[in-house]
């Protein structure tokens, strides 16, 4: 019997690796002579890189680049188990993580190390680079990792723009003349699960850079800037990215790279399952485990489980979904593809008292999940048992 482990982390407690290794222990408890296939997963956001290099047996590689204040910082990447593609996710070079609260600064801030890290990439050779955009801390449009490409963003009087999204406002014209041309004969995937506009009350500045630290009245000046932006790109570039669903991604970054890489949006966790070749694992699985920290009505919106659940659910393979705590609306998912739901609080407990003994309770849900296949599908599985 074959069977399938694809959870994402459980935020906070345990990474997605750590979530399978848990998973596999229990369904070992059960049935030890079963092949089990391990996908840890993300959907784009924090822990796309480990997840994408630990699935394909691919190789995770630390650079140092410019970080979203300017000072240096370590980021990871990886290299895929194919060799030829990159998986980068910005958050390592331009995240908010990487800056303390009281010095956030949408203001300032700049992807010029996500620029670096694709740079880097392209040194490799790859033929692929997969961005996950989550977890920015930058409302810049994308205009530093244009520049950390080759791309020149001038004042009118010829000067380089400084970093950050306020001095966009001074942009009076882009050349690209000496933008890295790698980048004409290299395929980028963008991992996006937003729909946002470049500008306007949906868009970057609006909704996502007052979570960056912009004040009330930076957040209309942020909005007109990367309008202004817009335009320019429109004008020296001929293209037209200002309404396009997710240009407003990572402030602006999902803008950025349609403009200057023609990279391809897409949702994260299906370039996560597109790459693992998940579709092929599925046509001789048993079952499929997955999971995450919280399973909810957001998880309808592109999260693990749900890209799971609705592969699995091509080629009539149950899903049991183990998460650590389920909400409002988690029973929609039974139309996508999850048969059963399961959290790992057996009884009251605690947020704290979960996180801490995150590992043993999946394990333990996951046994018992097992007994239950075991019984009812004990013909199916009597060679495995």
């Amino acid at each position: 019997m074959k069977c399938i482990i694809a959870p994402d982390s459980y935020k906070g407690s345990l990474s997605a690796v750590e979530v399978a290794q848990s998973m596999e222990r229990g369904i070992k408890r059960v049935f030890p002579l079963c092949e089990i296939r391990s996908f840890p997963l993300a959907d784009g956001g924090e822990g796309t890189v480990e997840s994408l290099v630990k699935s394909t047996d691919g190789t995770l590689r630390t650079d140092e680049v410019t970080g979203p204040l300017g000072g240096r910082v370590q980021a990871a990447w990886g290299i895929l188990g194919d060799g030829q593609t990159a998986v980068i996710e910005m958050a390592a070079a331009s995240g908010i993580t990487l800056i303390a609260e009281e010095d956030l600064n949408p203001y300032e801030t700049t992807t010029y190390g996500t620029g670096e890290l694709i740079r880097k990439a392209l040194d490799y050779g790859v033929e692929k680079v997969i961005l996950g955009v989550g977890g920015s801390a930058t409302n810049d449009g994308g205009a530093g990792m244009a520049a950390a490409l080759g791309a020149e963003l001038l004042d009118k009087e010829g000067r380089v723009l400084p970093y950050g999204g306020k001095p966009l406002l001074d942009l009076h014209e882009i050349r690209t003349d000496h933008l890295d041309k790698r980048i004409f004969s290299t395929q980028f995937v963008t991992a996006c699960d937003v729909s946002n506009p470049l500008c306007g009350p949906e868009g970057a500045s609006a909704v996502f850079s007052p979570q960056k630290g912009a004040a009330p009245e930076m957040v209309e000046i942020l909005d007109q800037a990367l309008y202004h932006y817009g335009m320019q790109i429109q004008k020296y570039l001929n293209k037209d990215i200002m309404h396009e669903k997710g240009a407003g991604a990572a402030g602006g970054l999902g803008a950025g790279l349609m403009a200057f890489l023609n990279a391809e949006l897409k949702p994260g966790i299906d370039i996560v399952l597109d790459s693992i070749h998940f579709n092929a694992e599925l046509e001789q699985a048993a079952f499929v485990l997955t999971g995450e920290g919280k399973t909810d009505r957001q998880t309808l919106f592109g999260k693990a489980p749900m890209g799971v659940g609705m592969r699995a659910k091509q080629f009539n393979v149950p899903v049991f979904c183990i998460s650590g705590s389920l909400s409002d609306g988690y029973a929609l998912l039974e139309k996508k593809g999850i048969h059963a739901f399961f959290s790992i609080a057996h009884a009251p407990s605690n947020l704290d008292y979960l996180s801490e003994h995150a590992g043993p309770l999946v394990e333990e849900t996951a046994k018992n999940i097992m007994n239950v296949y075991k019984t009812v599908y004990k013909e199916k599985t009597a060679s495995a048992i």
